[in-house]
């Protein structure tokens, strides 16, 4: 079963429609460049509409670590998401399970990512724009993710409903993630295109297994 990721909610009622859809995660954006960017006081009151068994992710750009520990005393994050230049000596010392995002373009060599990223909880990869880490809406090339990766892959980067059964069938990723697919603007959700995406993922997992 592929697991849901949905990330850059900036309004409670967008979390409980993805909820309510069956998203496994959420995802908020604790940057300040990103237009999905949320408050600490924001993030305590999105969280709090967040029900038992839904993973809460929380999203970093190479943040100083005394930023991220603020966030982490008041608001109970499962899961970091770290998307920027940070080592594997930096993501480990919060004591939290995380992923790492490695923005993928040729060259990049995932294998040695993987190895690297040894403790990560996986590896979201996502599409390698200049100057950008992320939230783009961007699809890249599939074909360079070896089959034998040693983490889960967190599939992003211009998710859709036209190109998701494509995605799942030659990457087969433990999960997917979505930000701007399911956007009436950026950082506003549309409900029908959250349901939508997840009815697509669950409908394709559905049959991959016949």
């Amino acid at each position: 079963m592929t697991r849901i990721k949905i990330c850059g909610f900036t309004r409670a009622e967008d979390i409980t429609a993805a909820v309510q859809s069956g998203a496994d995660a959420i995802g908020l954006v604790f940057y300040k460049k990103s237009p999905r960017h949320v408050t600490l006081q924001k993030a305590i009151e999105l969280v709090g509409v967040v029900p038992p068994f839904v993973t809460i992710v929380g999203l970093f750009v190479n943040a100083e670590p005394d930023f991220v520990n603020e966030i982490l005393e008041s608001v109970p994050l499962d899961l970091l998401q770290f998307h920027g230049d940070e080592t594997p000596e930096y993501c480990s010392q919060f004591n939290k399970p995380y992923i790492k995002a490695i923005r993928v373009k040729a060259g990049v060599d995932l294998l040695q990512c993987a190895s690297d990223y040894i403790d990560a909880k996986g590896l979201l990869l996502d599409a390698h724009v200049d100057g950008i880490p992320g939230g783009t809406g961007t699809t890249f090339d599939w074909t360079l993710i070896p089959r034998n990766l040693s983490l889960p892959v967190i599939l992003s980067g211009g998710l859709d409903t036209q190109n998701l059964a494509h995605a799942i069938e030659q990457v087969s990723p433990y999960a997917v993630d979505v930000s701007s697919g399911v956007e009436a603007n950026k950082g506003i959700k549309d409900a029908e295109k959250i349901a939508a995406f997840i009815n697509e993922v669950n409908q394709i997992d559905v049959q991959l297994s016949r």
